[in-house]
C-alpha cells in the first residue's frame, strides 16, 4: 500500500495573496536574466476546494510551486525513499506534463499523458526515480486544458518504501498572552482529520496572564480535540522554558516518536505538519525537520530558506543574502535558480521545527536561556551528536514579520548578547570564539553612537552574566526578563510618544528627507575613519539627557541609519512598528561609562575564554537535563 508523502493542496481560505505558493498561473519569460511575467491564466476563483482546482479551456497552469512541487533532492539525500509516484485525478480533456530540474534550475521534460474523461475522474500515475538529484532539483507537473475545462480533483506524491519509524506526532506550542492565535491554530488543526489522526498529544504550554482557556472558542475546539489536547499552565520561562516543557512531556509519551514545535503568533499550513512527519518517518537517521517562515502580513514573502551560524563572527543568518525576504510574486519557484540547489542548514527557527524523540533523549532539552539563540544552539548541539537539521521546502507557516520589530533595542537586547556568547562558548571551534567578541563590541559602540544607552546597558549586564558562569541560568530564567524591563525606567529614550501625546518633542529642523533606493553603510576604510572620528567626538561632547536641547531632526525609522544619527546631539526617531516616536539624546556620562564597561568586560571574557568554555561545556548535560528542568518547572 503506497504511503502519501505530500498531498496536492490549495489555499483553504481562498486567499489570492498566497496563490503563487500553490499554483503558478503565470506565463513567464527571461529578459536580461530577470523573470518577466507575460500573462496570467488563472485566478483564485479557479480554486474549487482544498484539493481541487480548475484549468480553463485552452489554458496551461504549472504546479511547479513552493507547496505543490516535490523537493526531490532533499528526499534523495536524507531519506530511504528511492522513487516516488505522482498520482493525479483529473476530469475533462487535456494533457499532464511532468518536469524535473537540476541543481541549477534547468527544466527537463520527464513524461506526459493525454487524458479525456468528462463524466468521471481519470487517474494518472507517474513513476519517478530519485537518483539524479544529488546536488539539487525538483519534480512538478503542468496541466493543459483542451477544448473544455479541466478539473484536478486531487493528487499526491507517494512511495512504496518502508519507513524507518512509524510513531505518532506530538505538538508543542508555547504562548505568552496570545490566546486568540492559539485558538485559531487549534481550530486549524482540528479541521484536518489526517493530521488529528497522526497526533498523539498537543501540549499547549500557557505562560501568560491572559489564559487560553478563557478565550472565546477554546471550549468548543477543546471538545473537538478531546484527550489529544493537554493545556499546561506554568510561570513565564520564555520560549526555551515552554518548548522544554513540551520536550519533557513528549519523552513520557510511548506512542510519540516526534515533537513538532510551533510558535504562538502564526498561521499554520496543516499539510506542512504531515509532510514534516513523513520526512521524519522516512529519514535514514533521526533528523530535525524545520519549516520555513513566511511573513504573516505579506504572505508571499519568505523570511529565509536555509539558515546557518557563520563560524567567524558566530552569527546566525541565511546561507546567502538572496534568500532573505524573497517575494514569490516577483519570482516563483520555476524562475528562481538558487531554489533548485539543495541548501543545508545548521539549525531551524522554532517557529516550526520537528524534532525526533530520540534526538531529545540523547541531546537533552533547550538551554535555560528564556529567549533568543535557543533554537540555533540546539541545532549546533544536535549536529555535534550526529543529528542534522533539514529546512524542508514545502513545509512552512506564516509568522509575524521582524520588520515591525527591533528587538535588539528593547529588553531582548540582554538575551541577544548573553545567549550568543554562551552558544559560542559551547560550540565555537575558533580561538576565543573567532570574531564574535569583536563583533559584539562593535555593535555596542554603534548603539552608543546612536544614543541607544538602554540597549548597551543590557548588553553590559549580559556580559556580566556570562562571567558569572552557567550555574545560575536555571535560577535566573524567570527573573532575567522582568529585571531587564525594569532597567528601562533609567533610560528616557525607551519612552514611546504616541500620536496625540502633547509632550511629543518637535524637531526644530523638521523631518529629514527620505533616503531613496538602497542605502549603503560605511565599510572597510570608510568605516574605520567614521569610527575614529565619531567615537572621540561623542566622548568629548558635552551633554546631559536630562537637559537636552530640542531635537535637531526627526527621522523615519528606515532613514535613521547608524551612520547618520551620530552626527546629532538630539533626534526623534519613529518606532519600528510605526506606532510612535522615541527621543534620543546624547549623554556624555552614560556614553563614557557604558563604553568603558563594555570594553573591559569584553576583554575579560576574551582573557578567560578557555576557562569559561570549559565550565559551560562541563555544565551543559545537567543544564539541559529533564531532571534539572523539572525543578525549574516546579519552581524549586
Amino acid at each position: 500500500m503506497p504511503t502519501t508523502l505530500q498531498h496536492i493542496v490549495f489555499p483553504e481560505n481562498r486567499d489570492p495573496d498566497v496563490l503563487p505558493l500553490y499554483t503558478d498561473p503565470e506565463t513567464w519569460s527571461s529578459i536580461g536574466g530577470e523573470p518577466v511575467r507575460l500573462s496570467s491564466v488563472a485566478h483564485i476563483d479557479d480554486v474549487l476546494s482544498r484539493d481541487s482546482v480548475r484549468v480553463r479551456s485552452g489554458q496551461r497552469v504549472s504546479y511547479g510551486t513552493y507547496f505543490n512541487a516535490f523537493p526531490a533532492a532533499y528526499w534523495q539525500r536524507w531519506t530511504v525513499v528511492d522513487s516516488v509516484a505522482l498520482t493525479l485525478r483529473v476530469r475533462g480533456a487535456g494533457t499532464a506534463i511532468v518536469y524535473r530540474t537540476n541543481a541549477g534550475g534547468a527544466q527537463q521534460r520527464v513524461d506526459s499523458r493525454e487524458f479525456s474523461g468528462t463524466g468521471s475522474d481519470v487517474e494518472l500515475r507517474f513513476e519517478l526515480p530519485l537518483n539524479n538529484f544529488g546536488d539539487g532539483g525538483w519534480y512538478w507537473f503542468d496541466l493543459i486544458a483542451g477544448e473544455s475545462d479541466v478539473t484536478l480533483a486531487g493528487g499526491d506524491w507517494s512511495t512504496d518504501a518502508e519507513p524507518t519509524s512509524t510513531g505518532r506526532l506530538s505538538l508543542g506550542m508555547t504562548t505568552y498572552n496570545k490566546p486568540d492565535y492559539c485558538v485559531a491554530t487549534l481550530e486549524n488543526i482540528a479541521g484536518n482529520p489526517a493530521l488529528v489522526d497522526a497526533i498523539d498529544r498537543i501540549f499547549l504550554v500557557d505562560q501568560g496572564t491572559r489564559k487560553v482557556r478563557d478565550e472565546a472558542g477554546f471550549d468548543a475546539v477543546a471538545r473537538r480535540l478531546g484527550e489529544k489536547l493537554a493545556v499546561i499552565e506554568q510561570g513565564n520561562l520564555g520560549g526555551s522554558g515552554g518548548f522544554s516543557r513540551a520536550m519533557a512531556e513528549t519523552l513520557d509519551r510511548p506512542d510519540s516518536d516526534f515533537l513538532l514545535l510551533l510558535d504562538d503568533d502564526v498561521e499554520f499550513e496543516t499539510e506542512s505538519a504531515l509532510r514534516a512527519l513523513q520526512f521524519g518517518r522516512f529519514s535514514r537517521e533521526p533528523t530535525i525537520v524545520g519549516g520555513h517562515m513566511f511573513d504573516l502580513l505579506d504572505k508571499p514573502v519568505l523570511h529565509a530558506w536555509a539558515e546557518v551560524v557563520r563560524p567567524g563572527p558566530f552569527m546566525w543568518g541565511p546561507s546567502f543574502p538572496e534568500q532573505s525576504r524573497h517575494d514569490f510574486r516577483a519570482s516563483n519557484l520555476r524562475q528562481t535558480p538558487w531554489m533548485h540547489a539543495r541548501l543545508d542548514s545548521d539549525y531551524n527557527g522554532w517557529w516550526m521545527c520537528l524534532i525526533p524523540k530520540r534526538v531529545i533523549a540523547e541531546v537533552g532539552l533547550s538551554l535555560p536561556v528564556f529567549i533568543k539563540w535557543d533554537d540555533a544552539e540546539y541545532g549546533l548541539r544536535a549536529r555535534e551528536h550526529g543529528f542534522r537539521t533539514v529546512s524542508l521546502p514545502g513545509v512552512a507557516l506564516w509568522h509575524v514579520s521582524w520588520l515591525d520589530k527591533d528587538d535588539t533595542q528593547d529588553w531582548q537586547a540582554f538575551f541577544h548578547t548573553r545567549n550568543r556568547i554562551i552558544a559560542g562558548l559551547l560550540h565555537s571551534h575558533e580561538p576565543k570564539g573567532g570574531r564574535m567578541l569583536q563583533n559584539s563590541g562593535r555593535q555596542d559602540l554603534k548603539k552608543l553612537l546612536n544614543m541607544q544607552y538602554y540597549a548597551v546597558q543590557l548588553a553590559v549586564d549580559a556580559l556580566r552574566s556570562v562571567l558569572d558562569g552557567p550555574n545560575g541560568l536555571h535560577a535566573d530564567i524567570g527573573k532575567a526578563m522582568p529585571r531587564a524591563r525594569s532597567v528601562a525606567a533609567e533610560f528616557p529614550e525607551t519612552r514611546v510618544y504616541r500620536s496625540g501625546d502633547p509632550e511629543t518633542p518637535v524637531a526644530r529642523g523638521g523631518r529629514a528627507l527620505p533616503q531613496l533606493g538602497e542605502q549603503q553603510s560605511p565599510a572597510g576604510v570608510r568605516l574605520a575613519l567614521f569610527t575614529l572620528k565619531a567615537t572621540p567626538k561623542h566622548w568629548l561632547r558635552n551633554g546631559d539627557e536630562r537637559n537636552a536641547p530640542e531635537p535637531e531632526l526627526e527621522y523615519a525609522k528606515r532613514d535613521a541609519n547608524w551612520w547618520r544619527v551620530p552626527g546629532h546631539h538630539s533626534v526623534v526617531v519613529g518606532t519600528a512598528d510605526g506606532a510612535g516616536k522615541a527621543w534620543y539624546r546624547h549623554d556624555r556620562a552614560k556614553f563614557r561609562r557604558l563604553l568603558k564597561e563594555s570594553r573591559a568586560l569584553t576583554r575579560e571574557i576574551s582573557r578567560n575564554w578557555d576557562r569559561l568554555a570549559a565550565e559551560y561545556r562541563a555544565a551543559l548535560p545537567e543544564l539541559v537535563s529533564v531532571e534539572e528542568w523539572r525543578k525549574t518547572f516546579e519552581g524549586r
